[in-house]
């Protein structure tokens, strides 16, 4: 059981979701600093997104570029569920650690990645990304093009199903990353040699009632077996919001800055 399946689960995840991104915001004043964007491919797809650029860019200065995948809860068109959940804004809220973000949003009923929602059954990697999936990796490639992007700080990170989404664009674009942080997610831990090079920071709460702990735990085990840089923090008495406390953990940020594929990964 796939995307296509599991309607029930996607229904159960979607309505847990909803009622989570209720719940108050944390950086609401910052949310009118990104700008709003859509990318538009060559067959007239389009993917709204939001972009925010340091107070003191630099266009003569390599910079950090950061990727937000958001859940399921965020999926539409108005370019501003996406910011919902917006802890992930703590990352680049530092002057001392200026960055490129960009937080696309995913159309309804469509998804970063595939999801395997039987948790009795592994979760698998489709060989053909997903469309909205197809179009960030596009959107990616034209930012290289826009902005100066430093190739060996790029970052990313996503929550529910942008945890899934993280890891299954971290196995789509070996040696792209520098450093990723999937909250409450999961992929395939059989192609876990693809990200053995990424610094890797899993994050899940204990008691998530959607997302199975065990997909992050079978992740997070077969890294190690083969030595891979991954960190694990599993909250033992949190569910599906492990977000809220990861983002704003006091030791992620200077983590995630200090990870460079120019420099050997750091744990």
């Amino acid at each position: 059981m796939s995307i296509g399946a599991g309607r029930g689960w996607a229904v159960a995840i979607l309505a847990f979701c909803l009622a989570q991104t209720a719940v108050g915001q944390v950086f609401p004043e910052w949310h009118g600093k990104l700008e709003k964007r859509v990318y538009r491919s060559r067959t007239g797809k389009t993917l709204p997104y939001r972009l925010w650029k340091p107070a003191h860019y630099d266009s003569l200065r390599s910079c950090p570029l950061i990727l937000f995948l958001h859940g399921a809860g965020e999926r539409g068109d108005d370019n501003e569920a996406q910011l919902k959940n917006d802890e992930f804004l703590n990352l680049v809220l530092d002057p001392q650690h200026p960055a490129i973000l960009v937080a696309p949003q995913c159309p309804k009923d469509q998804w970063w990645s595939q999801i395997e929602f039987d948790r009795s059954r592994p979760q698998g990697f489709s060989p053909e990304p997903t469309e909205p999936m197809r179009l960030t990796m596009e959107l990616l490639d034209s930012l290289e093009k826009e902005l100066r992007i430093d190739p060996a700080r790029r970052y990313v990170t996503g929550l529910s199903m942008g945890g899934f989404g993280t890891i299954d664009l971290l196995m789509r674009r070996p040696g792209y990353f520098a450093a990723a942080v999937p909250i409450c997610g999961g992929g395939d831990s059989s192609r876990a040699s693809l990200i053995a090079d990424v610094a890797i920071w899993v994050f899940h709460g204990a008691q998530d009632p959607v997302v199975p702990v065990e997909r992050s735990r079978c992740v997070v085990e077969a890294l190690k077996r083969i030595g891979a840089p991954v960190r694990y923090t599993e909250y033992p008495d949190v569910g599906h919001d492990a977000w809220k406390k990861a983002y704003l953990e006091p030791e992620l940020r200077p983590w995630l800055f200090q990870q460079s594929r120019e420099r050997p990964r750091k744990q």
